[in-house]
This record gives structure tokens, C-alpha cells and sequence, in this order.
């Protein structure tokens, strides 16, 4: 059974030696809803999603939510100290984070809002497989509130709102030959030196959203061409990732790129929004004032995004640190758990 009033230090840890590799989320999801469940919050569960939530009839609602899963492992299960680092898969991407959260859930007391507490799985795949999407789209009332905080590493800092992502694939031809007689044919890969070149002089935007400096980034993450080694190739393809900054649309940011790339053949492969950083609602504005610093710009996409989606301001907050997140030495400061934990509380409370 996990002690969810114990230091959220060693809640951490406990959590982390429950391994929870995307898709294999129901263990730690059990033992999370049992110690839930002796609390007096409302408990629900959906699969391997749980929510706790007060009803305390208070005016404006918080929600704190973290997902459970962590990428595959990397022989760093279980956690182990080293003086004021925990190691571990999850430490940093965000079982710190979620021990936060579940610790504030059990020893909360008359906090000046009504709380929501989110655990889901499956953040590190495949969107549809996101936990934390399927509850958005068929249980929508469970979402409900004034500002949702994630707990995603931040390393202590409020960063807000999210970049949008999009990749296209740029298909760029040629015409096949025999390498010996190459002058015959025309190289689709050498073909592809003006798009790299495009790209390499990118000229990327910063735009400053509620005292956020966004900047944006366009560039090739992979090429794929050639068909055998003594034949000229006829294709190559070029897949191209656009970082854009929330105040974009994905149409609008799929435009850019078309004109960025023109004359080039831009297919759309994927593409996900960006969240604005809300911080002019109330409950954000309070947030920021209990943190006490400056907050700024998400680089990267988060589920923040989901909730800007449904009209929730969002922020990401976690103790982690984003810059280990999935590495084989992934690890978190544990004061970062501490002061994580005494500035939410503080915030939760008034």
C-alpha cells in the first residue's frame, strides 16, 4: 500500500520502483486508487486513468494532474539516493511530480479551492492512446475547473502555455539511372541541397505572448532515399518538424510552412496545437503570485494543450528536470519535491 502522507521524497521513490512502461500501467494504477480510496475524496477510475476530486462547494476549482507511465528503462529501476539526487526511470518525467500531487491529495486541508486530482496513462505514445484524450472526449465534466496545473518537469519554474507541433514530409524527385552512367539520370538526394540549405538559413520567429518568449523552430529530422548501390535515386524524401508558437493555428502554421518550403511538395504527416498561456485568469494570475517568479515559455508540446483545448488555462509545474527527462541517468534534486510541494500547498490553501 502506498503512504500517501509520507514525504513526497519517498512517495517518489516508492513510485518509482513500480515499473510503468507505457501500456503497462495497471499495478501502479491499483495501488494508486487503493490509497485514494482512503481518503475523503470522491474516487473514479476509467481503465487505467484515476481521478480524486473534493466537493467542498468552494467557488473556483484547481486541477493537478500527471501521468504515470515513463519510457521504456534503461537498468534504472529501482530508484536509488546518491545525496540530493533520486535516481530513477520516471524521477525526473514525472513520478516526482505525481508524488507531489498524490501527497497534497491526502493531507490537503480546507484549501480555499475545490481540487482535482488526475493520474492517467499512456503520455509517452501515440496520442490516441493518451489517457488523459479519451477521458477529454468521453467524460468531459471530470475536466472541469478554473486552471489546471500539470506536473510536468519544469525543474520548479512555472512555464506556460505550450509550442504547437507539425511534421510534413517535402518529396523531392528525380529520375533514376545506373550510377555509371549517372549524367543519364538526375539525383533526387543531391536534389535536395536547396530545401537543406532553406532550412538551414530558417529565420525563426520569437513573439512574446503574456511576457512569454516564444521561439520557433523549423527543421529537417529526417531523410530517407536511395534504392540500391549502384543506381541513382528517382526519390527522396525530407521530414520536416515545425516548433510553432501558440498564437499560430495548426492551418495557419501548416500555411507557413508550405510558403517557407515553396516550391518544394509539402505533404501534412501529423500535427498537434499549441496552448496559449492563459495567465491573465484569476486562478492562473494567483498561481503565478504563490510561485513568486517569472514564468515562461513551454518549449515543447505538453497535454497543457488538451486543457487550452476545452477552454481550461493551463500551466506546467513539476520538480523534475526536463533536461534528464529520458535518459539512463534520469534524476530529480529532492528539494526541488519539497519546495514543489510547500508552494502548491501554500497556493491550494490562500
Amino acid at each position: 500500500m502506498l503512504d500517501l502522507a509520507a514525504d513526497p521524497i519517498d512517495l517518489t521513490a516508492a513510485l518509482v520502483d513500480i515499473e510503468s512502461v507505457s501500456g503497462d500501467e495497471a499495478r501502479i494504477t491499483d495501488d494508486v486508487e487503493a490509497a485514494l480510496r482512503k481518503t475523503a475524496l470522491e474516487v473514479i477510475r476509467d481503465g487505467n486513468v484515476v481521478i480524486a476530486r473534493s466537493h467542498l462547494g468552494r467557488e473556483q476549482r484547481v486541477l493537478l494532474a500527471g501521468h504515470l507511465d515513463t519510457v521504456p528503462l534503461a537498468d534504472n529501476v529501482p530508484s536509488r539516493r546518491d545525496g540530493d539526487r533520486l535516481f530513477g526511470c520516471g524521477t525526473s518525467d514525472m513520478k516526482s511530480g505525481d508524488a507531489v500531487l498524490l501527497h497534497l491529495a491526502a493531507t490537503l486541508s480546507e484549501p480555499a479551492y475545490d481540487v482535482t486530482y488526475v493520474l492517467y496513462d499512456n503520455e509517452e505514445v501515440e496520442a490516441d492512446k493518451n489517457g488523459l484524450n479519451r477521458i477529454a472526449r468521453d467524460h468531459r465534466d471530470w475536466l472541469d475547473a478554473d486552471l489546471a496545473i500539470l506536473m510536468e518537469p519544469t525543474d520548479g519554474q512555472v512555464e506556460a502555455g505550450c509550442q504547437g507541433t507539425l511534421r510534413v514530409a517535402v518529396a523531392v524527385p528525380g529520375r533514376r539511372a545506373h550510377s555509371a552512367r549517372s549524367w543519364l539520370g538526375e539525383n533526387a538526394i543531391h536534389a535536395t541541397a536547396p530545401l537543406l540549405t532553406t532550412l538551414v538559413r530558417y529565420d525563426a520567429r520569437e513573439v512574446d505572448i503574456d511576457g512569454c518568449v516564444y521561439r520557433e523552430g523549423l527543421n529537417a529530422v529526417s531523410i530517407t532515399g536511395g534504392v540500391a548501390g549502384n543506381i541513382v535515386p528517382d526519390l527522396c524524401t525530407v521530414l520536416v518538424n515545425f516548433r510553432f508558437a501558440p498564437d499560430r493555428n495548426e492551418e495557419q502554421a501548416l500555411a507557413h510552412v508550405r510558403e517557407a518550403l515553396s516550391p518544394y511538395d509539402v505533404s501534412l504527416v501529423d500535427s498537434a496545437p499549441g496552448a496559449l498561456p492563459g495567465l491573465t485568469a484569476p486562478a492562473a494570475a494567483h498561481f503565478i503570485a504563490a510561485v513568486g517568479e517569472k514564468p515562461v515559455a513551454k518549449y515543447g508540446w505538453t497535454d497543457v494543450a488538451r486543457f487550452a483545448a476545452l477552454g481550461i488555462p493551463a500551466v506546467n509545474f513539476g520538480p523534475g528536470d526536463p533536461n534528464l527527462a529520458h535518459t539512463r541517468e534520469e534524476s530529480v534534486q529532492v528539494a526541488r519535491i519539497s519546495r514543489c510541494t510547500d508552494v502548491l500547498r501554500a497556493y491550494l490553501t490562500g
